[in-house]
């Protein structure tokens, strides 16, 4: 992949010395990652939305995400923060940007990266997830892994693929991982908050219901439901030994997040969801280490952004994230394990 960190640009505060700092001044390239750290790939892709029938246009999030990102102030103690540019999907080839995008991202924890993937449509869950599978499968782990994931998103993106695995979608991702799981009798665990279902078939729920998916629906997400929903998500991560974090941008609703490929009506308040990603971030494994092991953000549509409102919230998303690896990279020396 071509590194392009001109992107990289803001504000500085010369005055202010290092305390001044922004998160364009502490970006590296990945070809200067020298410890471990946090590593921010590119899904560059829309050919999931296009064949899910949605608005195209994800393709260029990536660049938009990095661009907002970059005057964020910088807030993240001693983390590294790597890039390592984009996986682009420019001959309608999906299968194999997603399986190069896996090949990245174990190469990244086999390196003690955490990847952080600024999608690109939905369908960088299915890449997202081969990747994290690959690592333990190249670890050659005795035990079977219980991967959890957690899924923010106005949809549960478990149709079925036409006629086989090569048709995948936006809209598949995590029937492709639920049939993966079975195929390798490895479990299922996926939690899908903040599903709609005005924007979900009776067989989708149906569907959802056979697989034992946590479901919290986005007319449920309010601050007097939020402690019920806290303790239901815990339950589900002391059941699970890594989490995989994946947040589909419209499960915000459109008035804040319009440049989506699939407004939402309703949604679910954002200050609802950064708490509980914060939370997810403090959860622990038997060993102390984060279970937090992977992380992607999904579905921004700059075409139809409006003031980049969409693109700084999913900057804000990716800056939360990172800042939560922030303590644990301090003092884990052996990063993601």
């Amino acid at each position: 992949m071509t590194i392009d960190m001109s992107v990289w640009q803001g504000r500085t505060d010369l005055e202010d010395g290092e305390r001044g700092y922004r998160f364009h001044q502490k970006v590296q390239s990945a070809d200067e990652a020298k410890k471990p750290g946090c590593m921010l790939i590119g899904f560059a892709s829309d050919e999931g939305v296009s064949r899910n029938k949605g608005r195209v246009g994800a393709y260029s999030a990536p660049t938009e995400i990095r661009k907002m990102l970059a005057n964020l102030p910088w807030h993240h103690h001693s983390l590294a923060v790597f890039d390592s540019g984009d996986v682009r999907c420019d001959d309608h080839d999906l299968a194999k940007a997603q399986r190069h995008l896996a090949d990245n991202i174990s190469e990244a924890m086999r390196q003690k990266h955490f990847p952080l993937i600024l999608g690109g449509g939905h369908e960088v869950a299915w890449g997202t997830f081969q990747g994290l599978a690959n690592h333990y499968l190249q670890k050659g782990h005795s035990e079977i892994p219980r991967i959890g994931i957690i899924n923010f998103d106005a949809h549960f993106d478990l149709r079925s693929c036409a006629g086989n695995a090569q048709n995948g979608s936006s809209g598949t991702p995590f029937s492709q991982i639920a049939e993966f799981c079975q195929s390798r009798h490895w479990p299922f665990h996926y939690a899908c908050l903040g599903v709609s279902r005005s924007n979900n078939t009776q067989a989708l729920f149906d569907k959802a219901r056979d697989l034992k998916v946590l479901v919290v629906e986005d007319t449920d997400f309010t601050a007097a439901t939020i402690a019920t929903i806290e303790d239901r998500l815990s339950t589900f991560i002391s059941g699970v030994d890594a989490l995989y974090l994946t947040i589909d941008i419209d499960v915000f609703p459109a008035a804040i997040a319009p440049g989506v490929s699939a407004p939402a009506v309703h949604g679910v308040d954002y200050a609802l969801v950064e708490s509980l990603i914060r939370g997810i971030g403090q959860a622990k494994d038997k060993d102390g280490l984060p279970k937090l092991k992977i992380a992607d953000i999904a579905e921004l549509n700059p075409r139809y952004d409006i003031d980049n409102h969409t693109s700084r919230l999913a900057a804000r998303l990716v800056w939360t994230i990172s800042r939560s690896l922030a303590n644990d990279m301090v003092t884990d020396t052996k990063g993601v394990k």
